[in-house]
């Protein structure tokens, strides 16, 4: 393995309170994480308790109530500071992001050319290797219309790597996707992971995909949202999918497992209330 690529951040006792059409609703309460420079970090917890939210602070998408975020012990987001998104935390949304009205290679080359990091000519050169290296060589005058869904991700992947980020945040990137295409892309994301190790924050509610991906799973309570249980992951990296089916695989799902039930219980008799009043 390579040298770390990326940073460590800290997620201090991050509360969110927001008006919705119900009121005043709180997302996330006293939230706190820490991940390690480098780490492979990824969120699980039941529906609408606050993943998104805490990633879009992370991202500098949305403010906090209370508490604050650092990345290398430089505060990003705190109590009445201005967002503060930019190119060292760069996000693989859901559903996508590639301008449809670009090249592949114009995507690709897009961020470190308008930031002014590398010329053209340099840019174009680092992405063609980059997407040589991932199996994607002879695709760069293509549209993103043009590819397929594992295509496009990987692309996608590959246009917020060539920035270099201090961290990589990833909204269930890969949800979308059918089983065996999200199959491939576990194996060629812990592929490049382990190529250069860069500090990745990723929400999923695919507890398999956690486990399999993670080197530390967080367990988010219901909402408020907050960090319930983190579980370090020791298995074997870059992983094969043959570890699916062994019995410290097996023992990491059934922990995890039980802890997002219990929260997703909780979720759902406390709708039973709302739905009662």
């Amino acid at each position: 393995m390579s040298a770390t690529v990326g940073s460590a951040l800290s997620i201090q006792h991050v509360g969110k309170i927001y008006m919705s059409r119900e009121g005043w609703t709180e997302a996330l309460d006293d939230c706190s994480l820490d991940i390690r420079a480098g780490e492979f970090s990824v969120l699980v917890g039941p529906s609408g308790c606050g993943k998104t939210t805490l990633l879009n602070i992370v991202a500098g998408f949305d403010n906090l109530t209370k508490g604050q975020v650092s990345l290398d012990r430089q505060v990003i987001a705190a109590t009445g500071t201005a967002l503060q998104p930019g190119p060292d935390r760069l996000v693989v949304f859901q559903h996508g992001g590639l301008f449809p009205w670009m090249t592949v290679i114009d995507n690709v080359c897009y961020g470190p050319t308008i930031q002014g990091k590398m010329s053209a000519s340099e840019a174009r050169d680092v992405a063609l290797n980059m997407l040589t290296g991932v199996g994607l060589s002879d695709i760069e005058n293509m549209f993103p219309g043009d590819l397929s869904g594992g295509m496009r991700r990987r692309v996608e992947i590959i246009r917020a790597l060539i920035n270099r980020p201090k961290v990589l945040l990833m909204d269930e990137p890969f949800r979308a996707l059918d089983a065996l295409t999200k199959s491939v892309m576990h194996e060629f994301l812990l592929r490049l992971y382990d190529q250069e190790p860069y500090t990745i924050f990723f929400i999923t509610h695919d507890l398999i995909e956690a486990i399999y991906l993670g080197d530390a799973v967080s367990v988010m309570t219901t909402r408020p949202g907050r960090i319930k249980c983190v579980v370090d992951i020791e298995l074997a990296r870059p992983g094969s999918h043959r570890e699916l089916t062994t019995p410290k695989f097996l023992k990491y799902k059934a922990q995890i497992t039980d802890a997002v039930h219990a929260e997703a219980v909780k979720a759902f008799v406390a709708g039973e209330r709302e739905l009662a009043r």
